[in-house]
């Protein structure tokens, strides 16, 4: 694994927002008492959601309010790559799957694009409106190859149908994510090949069966004359 460091550039300082502090303090109420520590990784997360990136004051704060020694949480903020420790995109935070199924399926394409529209990996672009980066497998193997932006994935890419979705993004709009050959999920190209009559699943060819020494209904008492 490589060196993961701070941004050299840091903010003077940093301020919990009154939602990210009232679900930080949710978190640690989650924990038995004398173990809030460990909602650690989830307080980073929401610090993440409202700052874009975790910076240094950041991390300082997170420890104050666990208690912790702010070396434990500078750990732990440089050893998990889900955690950005430079500002990303104002627009978006792009991540290119390189993995061997995403790259046997084109993946090597997209960081092309990626590297002609928004420079060196690992960077903001000139504009300040993306940050790309090459990633390790994400988990949407079947519908290689794939990319996350910001929260969600986006599936079954092409250069085409990806410059098409950072050209939306660059725009301002917010692209549905998902196949973007309108994939079912994780189903063949073409649509499912299996369980297509709804009967199998629907219940409709059930038989009703009786199900024996089931006590007998209660009757409703007669109300008196």
């Amino acid at each position: 694994m490589s060196v993961r460091r701070l941004a050299q550039v840091q903010p003077e300082s940093f301020s919990f927002l009154p939602k990210t502090l009232k679900d930080a303090r949710a978190w640690m109420a989650n924990f038995p008492a004398g173990r809030q520590q460990s909602a650690v990784i989830a307080i980073l997360w929401l610090v993440q959601k409202q700052e874009g990136w975790v910076s240094e004051p950041a991390i300082r704060a997170v420890a104050e309010l666990l208690g912790m020694p702010v070396i434990r949480v500078l750990e732990i903020a440089t050893f998990y790559t889900m955690f950005m420790l430079e500002p990303v995109g104002d627009l978006a935070l792009v991540q290119v799957c390189g993995t061997t199924p995403c790259q046997t399926r084109g993946s090597e394409d997209l960081l092309a694009v990626c590297r002609r529209r928004f420079g060196p990996a690992n960077h903001r672009s000139a504009d300040g409106k993306f940050y790309w980066q090459e990633v390790e497998c994400m988990g949407a193997c079947a519908n290689a190859p794939m990319a996350a932006i910001n929260d969600y994935y986006y599936e079954d890419l092409t250069p085409e149908s990806f410059e098409k979705l950072l050209d939306d993004f660059a725009a301002g709009k917010k692209p549905k994510p998902g196949s973007a050959i309108k994939r079912q999920g994780s189903a063949p190209e073409g649509g499912p090949i299996t369980l297509t009559d709804p009967k199998l699943y629907d219940g409709s060819l059930a038989k009703k069966i009786k199900i024996p020494n089931l006590p007998a209904k209660p009757t409703k008492a007669k109300a008196p004359a």
